[in-house]
């Protein structure tokens, strides 16, 4: 995957890139990384990349030239089919694992970080084809949101995770939050480990990690099991410990 990000801080993402998962993909040649200074493209003497909104009111707008001409550029060097433009944006659709596994399969994405007030509206219209918002809530710029989107889009890619079921058992990757986690000592300050994981009995360490994902669901985001496919046995599972939720209250 190739993987361009235009921002007017570029020098933010270096630590980023240069750390840990997205670093080893990057080794590992899953994934290369380029950023641009969008302010490199402005056909403006003095390098402007903003201006006063028409209308009036507060705060400057990014002008569209220098968005244009940058995103165009890196589409000319592009081989492969056209990639995924992507505006990080308050107001665009709210991400989450699903948009990140359908993305971790392009081939290119293009981030795009605003900053100031907004974008020119024609950015919108004529050059972006998603437009994500990682929450109901306001950041300084698009960095650290472009930042989160793509690890949790190459740590999906073959080969970047050390162990391929990683990624495949993460939270939301099944649509319910992940079972508790436990490792040595069994017994630490007295607190022990359910004696099922200590049995070695696959099945039932499986039915365990089950129940146990159902009830974080049920009890931290009773939401996602609203439009779940659940087995007659699952089904069975979350009424108990529908039941049991009840007895405590």
């Amino acid at each position: 995957m190739k993987i361009d990000v235009l921002s007017l801080f570029p020098e933010m993402f270096t630590g980023v890139f240069g750390s840990s998962i997205l670093r080893k993909a990057e080794e590992k040649q899953a994934v290369s990384y380029n950023v641009v200074n969008f302010r490199e493209f402005s056909e403006s003497k003095h390098g402007t990349v903003d201006d006063y909104p028409y209308g009036g009111g507060a705060g400057m707008v990014l002008k569209a030239q220098p968005i244009f001409s940058a995103v165009e550029h890196l589409q000319q060097q592009c081989e492969s089919k056209k990639p995924r433009v992507i505006l990080l944006c308050p107001q665009g659709e709210r991400y989450d694992q699903k948009k990140a596994e359908e993305l971790a399969t392009e081939e290119h994405l293009i981030f795009i970080c605003g900053h100031y007030e907004g974008y020119d509206e024609r950015i919108r219209e004529h050059l972006v084809t998603d437009e994500i918002s990682l929450g109901d809530y306001v950041l300084t710029g698009g960095e650290l949101g472009a930042m989160v989107i793509i690890d949790s889009v190459v740590r999906l890619l073959p080969g970047v995770l050390g162990n391929e079921d990683s990624p495949v058992k993460d939270s939301y990757s099944s649509g319910l939050l992940e079972h508790p986690h436990y490792t040595r000592p069994h017994d630490f300050r007295g607190y022990k480990v359910p004696e099922t994981l200590m049995s070695g009995n696959h099945k039932k360490i499986d039915e365990w990690r089950m129940k146990e994902s159902l009830k974080r669901t049920y009890t931290r985001r009773p939401d996602l099991l609203e439009h779940m496919q659940l087995t007659e046995q699952e089904k069975k599972w979350l009424d108990e410990i529908k039941k049991e939720s009840d007895l405590l209250q």
